[in-house]
């Protein structure tokens, strides 16, 4: 077994996996007995656990952060893609993705910005805090906020509640559905349930909002001066605030070889983070006449991928890029696959119509296909519900990033509008299989896709 060896401010931590202590027995109080439990409050589990509750289910949310909203919230990242096809002319994505920005348009919280490729919607995601918490209360949801998944418990080799920690202590919630929405695939991994790590993950980053920034070519600044501040050779993005003028926020940097389920490496990125973006502002501080402020420092780092739980279909990137259809599909999107490079410096972006761009520093952007150009193109493609089952605990889903696809297919379906689609698919499917008394596999397909339909979402 391996030591991890940590340095912070000079103070050195040594932590051997090899030492154990031993606890005393544990007798854990029920808190909770509920319909369905979901694990992680981003926007896909809160839009899980409302698809379930307006079906009439009992349910119960767990989150480990101070609000709901996850990536979007906690790290900033404020824009949501189109919900358009590929070519702008149908629309296929609706439900609670579109009655969330018509409630934040109400509040002048929401920025439409029509057939752009790279994003449709800017938030004011401190609003979109408020309007999650709305959406749990007015649906009688049981919130649990600053409370952290434990553990799994079986009963008679079966799933049956889910342990937490919070400011209370230690308590079980017991239900008949569990959701895992994680993003992590926290609940599934510690049930023993096999999954993929891969070895080149996408690499996260910490957003943050900066006042002074405004108009700067950042990429190119960074670019130029990244090595006197300790920065890899890297490529960024940035977006403006919706409804605050001046405020950028920005997402310039990677941290690289940073496996995030790992609770040390996790640790390290987090303070990482944070370090490059002091880095990037003090090339602006002393190679332009600006002085920018820091307004706001995402409060968790914004993990793109770790583990993917192996369900009953791995999708792939050409069932995407052909628009395959699928007669169990929950969920529909055009976003391009968009990888991360993680190996190297860059972007690569793969579309519909069958071109391709790969950005590298260095070089710029570099375009071309990757197939011969075609008549027609598909102009959505699918996501299967058989993705979101892991099989052995007839009472568990995966929901969000930790969804089984390949490491093309991801590129795509990791979106926040995508993976919202598929925590709103884990609800109704939850809340039909609580009222049946019955497993997720005892369900039929059609039943879960008609129930989405009625709820709002559009279905092909």
């Amino acid at each position: 077994m391996r030591s991890y060896l940590l340095q912070i401010n000079a103070a050195i931590i040594i932590r051997e996996s090899k030492m154990h202590i031993a606890e005393k027995e544990i007798c854990t109080p029920v808190s909770l007995e509920t319909d369905i439990c979901v694990i992680g409050g981003s926007c896909t589990g809160v839009f899980a656990a409302v698809r379930a509750a307006r079906l009439g289910a009992k349910v119960a949310i767990v989150e480990k952060q101070n609000s709901f909203g996850g990536v979007a919230t906690q790290g900033l990242v404020n824009i949501w893609h189109s919900l358009k096809d590929a070519e702008f002319k149908n629309d296929i994505v609706a439900g609670l993705t579109l009655e969330t920005i018509e409630r934040l348009e109400k509040r002048g919280a929401v920025t439409r910005i029509p057939h752009d490729e790279n994003r449709a919607f800017v938030l004011n995601t401190e609003e979109l805090k408020i309007e999650l918490d709305e959406f749990v209360k007015e649906n009688g949801i049981v919130p649990f906020l600053h409370s952290f998944f434990v553990a799994p418990h079986l009963k008679d080799g079966k799933l049956d509640s889910a342990i937490i920690e919070n400011k209370s202590g230690r308590s079980a919630i017991r239900a008949k559905i569990f959701i895992d929405a994680s993003g992590d695939g926290d609940l599934a991994a510690r049930l023993g349930l096999p999954f993929e790590l891969r070895r080149h993950l996408q690499p996260p980053t910490t957003c943050s909002r900066i006042l002074g920034t405004e108009g700067l070519d950042m990429g190119k600044l960074i670019r130029e001066h990244r090595e006197e501040f300790g920065l890899a050779d890297d490529w960024g993005w940035r977006s403006d605030v919706a409804g605050i003028p001046g405020m950028t926020m920005h997402a310039e940097t990677h941290v690289f070889n940073a496996n995030c389920a790992d609770a040390d490496e996790l640790s390290m990125a987090e303070i990482e983070g944070r370090r490059q973006i002091r880095a990037y502002m003090d090339i602006v501080r002393k190679y332009t006449d600006r002085n920018p402020v820091l307004a706001n420092l995402a409060s968790c780092i914004g993990i793109r991928e770790t583990r993917h739980i192996n369900c009953a279909y791995r999708l792939t990137e050409m069932d995407l890029l052909e628009g395959k259809k699928f007669d169990d599909a929950i969920a529909n999107s055009s976003y391009r696959i968009d990888i991360h490079h993680e190996d190297r410096p860059g972007i690569s972006f793969r579309y519909l119509d069958g071109t391709e761009k790969i950005f590298e520093n260095g070089k710029g952007w570099s375009f071309s296909r990757w197939r011969p150009e075609r008549a027609e193109n598909p102009r959505l493609y699918q996501i299967p519900f058989r993705s979101m089952i892991p099989g052995k605990y007839e009472n568990l889903m995966v929901c969000g990033r930790s969804i089984d696809c390949d490491s093309g297919s991801f590129g795509a379906a990791r979106v926040m509008v995508t993976c919202n689609q598929t925590g709103e698919a884990a609800g109704v499917a939850a809340a039909l299989a609580a009222g049946k008394n019955c497993g997720i596999n005892k369900l039929e397909i059609c039943e879960i896709r008609k129930a989405l339909s009625n709820g709002g979402s559009i279905i092909h």
